[in-house]
């Protein structure tokens, strides 16, 4: 254990309320892609840039496509949860842990049995009809082709927060109050580069904040502690 996670653990240990704030790299450790490293997928060839796809306007006027490339890049139904999922759902078991802020769509921190999650850009697992309200599961996106349909006709529209929509002010709230009390905020995962949902950690008030993050992040937080190994490595050694 390096001087860095016996630090971190020194930390969590003397914690009375933590909430983590993750992103896209909290889910690399289970095989998702994350969207701006080397590999990721704003750096993969697609006949539009993902920014386009996933955008609402291109939603309405191409949903042919846009469902080609939901299903193909942003569905992993075989991921399982990594150590650092795994490692948060125990804190929160544990009673130490008040919430995960996520902006990840992926419902791996359920599966690994958080239950306290707050999902700023919504979830792969819940789709409507945009006609009727019908709510449908994960497996109705997987088993048809093309663009998904009620039985009434309507479009199934994923639950996820596209580029030009706006966040869910509920959930939002909930991110901003949760934060605010914590006596320690870990960010992971995250490039911090996505906006509105990077701006909560402003709302921070306590004294103690840990980043891990594989690639640096520009932004001065004036953290604590840095960690820049991958996140699951990290927690699983706590």
């Amino acid at each position: 254990m390096t001087d860095a996670v016996k630090k971190l653990k020194e930390l969590v240990d003397s914690a009375g309320s933590i909430v983590f704030f993750g992103g896209a790299g909290v889910s690399t450790e289970s095989g998702i892609p994350d969207f701006r490293s080397t590999g990721g997928l704003y750096h993969q060839q697609w006949r539009y840039p993902p920014e386009v796809i996933l955008s609402h306007t291109f939603y309405e006027s191409n949903p042919e496509e846009f469902f080609r490339f939901y299903r193909t890049k942003m569905l992993a139904p075989d991921a399982k949860p990594n150590a650092a999922h795994r490692k948060l759902a125990e804190w929160e078991a544990a009673g130490k842990l008040t919430a995960v802020v996520t902006q990840n769509i992926d419902g791996l921190h359920q599966a690994a049995g958080s239950k306290q999650v707050l999902e700023l850009h919504g979830s792969v697992h819940r789709n409507y009809c945009e006609h009727c309200g019908t709510f449908y599961g994960l497996a109705k996106i997987l088993e048809t082709e093309g663009v998904p349909r009620c039985s009434c006709g309507g479009i199934i529209k994923p639950d996820v927060v596209l580029y030009e929509e706006s966040l869910d002010q509920q959930t939002m709230n909930r991110a901003i109050r949760a934060i605010a009390e914590a006596d320690l905020l870990i960010i992971g995962g995250t490039s911090l580069n996505v906006y509105p949902a990077a701006g909560l950690i402003s709302y921070y008030r306590g004294r103690r904040l840990v980043l891990i993050n594989r690639s640096p992040v520009t932004r001065d937080l004036s953290a604590d502690l840095v960690l820049t190994e991958p996140i699951g490595e990290v927690l699983s050694q706590l």
